[in-house]
């Protein structure tokens, strides 16, 4: 990655070779503030659930993929993992302008080639990535004339997507062509400088020649918040291009998080705003800075916003196992640096819907238990449940709770439990839960998002995070009322 970082923290795309200019991107901080996502299911988990993560999206109609770094397909491990686990692929950077065009009109696909090859002989989807990007370009390209570019720009478009014409589910035709900040501005890019705000419609027109078929997606990270410049400009652009039939067709989420900021709690209504203009959303490049059942509630925050938009069809990480991540010491990934499941992938495989051994527990590690244990009478007389909490991650300025809800000796089809914070705590986001709130706004009501249907003896989750402001006593927790 060649950009010099900007003074607001934000993610990068991760480049080639070692990549050193690590992305300030987004934390997930488990602030996920899904409640707004009314469609989604309390977990209970059948004998029949998918055991990997491919086939358990595959039953949720999504795909869930990982990027591919050609140099590794000789380990037996990562391959094993590769296979196993995922149903789409996209080239780390064996897609990019560098890697299949080093000399002008001198196209080289052999490498490229080689994953392409192994997606289809496995069944796997596979995304191309990238068509025009800023960065990762040969020195010739930089040095061409407006129409030199032009031309080079149409030409690379057509050879690429010519050669994996029918192979290719969705494109990455344009990525990062604007600015952070508070302009949402355009990049100052060669293309950008060269061929004015038009190249990006022009990339468009031309990669839907190139292939009728391919789904067509916009790119970029910082996108997140509803409220930023950025996002308001990516959206703008879509919404444009949509009104004057500019043919896109999807648009990328990168969701490279870290410590750098809270994911915002207007995360879910981004993802759906964007899908309410008639586009796909796709989360393209998905890694999580940390560990345990913080860095797995986040990863179950993200899976389940996807599954709350109809139009999120997928989810790609950034890679198969820490060992390999472009920021391997923040332990991003699914799989540790032995190809062990950590706690993320059980808590992204649970909340696909799936089942099976994970070796970790997702999501439960042994925090301070408190709360109550609850047992009220519901519906037929027989209906209970109890809830328990923990305390799962605290900060400078907040922390993280968790309520496990657990039906008693009959299965029960819906619950309730209420959570009391101490003034002037205040609940700043809530996840796997459907809230409402007490006029003092100190009272949280939390019932199931959808289907709150429990077994006898099973649980399911909610979250949430309390900015302290001063105040870290725990909250109290009510007892649970069943039907």
């Amino acid at each position: 990655m060649v950009d010099t970082p900007h003074a607001s923290p934000g993610p990068r795309t991760p480049g080639r070779r070692g990549r050193s200019s690590l992305r300030n991107a987004l934390v997930v901080g488990a602030t996920l503030a899904l409640a707004a996502a009314g469609t989604l299911t309390a977990l209970t988990g059948t004998a029949s659930a998918a055991s990997t993560l491919g086939a358990a999206a595959a039953e949720k109609g999504r795909y869930f993929g990982t990027a591919i770094a050609a140099n590794r397909m000789g380990e037996s491990d990562y391959m094993s993992v590769l296979n196993r686990e995922f149903n789409s692929l996209t080239a780390e950077n064996e897609m990019k302008w560098d890697a299949l065009e080093p000399s002008r009109n001198s196209f080289n696909f052999a490498t490229a080639d080689r994953i392409a090859n192994h997606a289809r002989s496995q069944g796997m989807k596979l995304r191309g990535h990238t068509l025009v990007w800023h960065s990762q370009l040969p020195s010739w390209v930089t040095n061409l004339s407006a129409n030199d570019l032009r031309s080079a720009m149409n030409n690379h478009i057509n050879r690429v997507m010519g050669q994996y014409k029918g192979q290719v589910h969705s494109w990455d035709v344009v990525n990062e062509a604007f600015e952070d900040g508070s302009s949402g501005a355009r990049r100052n890019s060669v293309f950008q400088q060269r061929l004015g705000n038009g190249y990006i419609e022009e990339a468009f027109r031309t990669a839907r020649a190139a292939d009728p078929n391919a789904k067509l997606c916009y790119n970029d990270y910082n996108t997140d918040n509803w409220s930023h410049a950025k996002t308001q400009a990516v959206y703008n652009m879509v919404k444009d291009f949509k009104s004057r039939g500019v043919p896109i067709d999807c648009v990328g989420f990168q969701a490279h998080f870290n410590s750098g900021n809270p994911v915002p709690s207007n995360y879910h209504t981004t993802l759906q705003n964007f899908a309410d203009l008639g586009v796909d959303v796709q989360i393209t490049e998905l890694d999580i800075a940390g560990s345990g059942s913080s860095q797995a509630e986040q990863y179950r925050g993200i899976t389940q916003a996807c599954l709350a938009v109809s139009r999120c069809t997928g989810i790609t990480v950034w890679g198969v196992t820490d060992k390999y991540s472009w920021r391997s010491s923040d332990t991003p990934l699914l799989f540790d640096g032995n190809y062990n499941k950590k706690p993320a992938y059980t808590a992204v495989l649970e909340a696909l819907g799936g089942s099976g051994s994970g070796g970790t527990t997702g999501g439960t590690t042994g925090g301070t238990t408190g709360g109550t244990d609850g047992g009220t009478t519901g519906g037929g007389g027989t209906a209970s449940c109890t809830v328990t909490y923990e305390q799962t991650d605290r900060w400078g300025d907040r922390f993280n709770g968790r309520v496990t809800v657990r039906a008693g000796s009959a299965p029960i089809s819906n619950w309730s439990t209420t959570v009391t914070v101490t003034s002037p705590q205040k609940i700043s986001a809530t996840w796997n839960g459907t809230p409402s709130w007490d006029s003092s706004g100190n009272v949280m009501t939390m019932r199931p998002s959808g289907n709150g249907t429990l077994s006898a003896g099973s649980s399911t989750s909610f979250g949430f995070t309390v900015m302290a402001n001063g105040n870290w006593t725990a909250p109290r927790i009510g007892s649970c009322t069943a039907s």
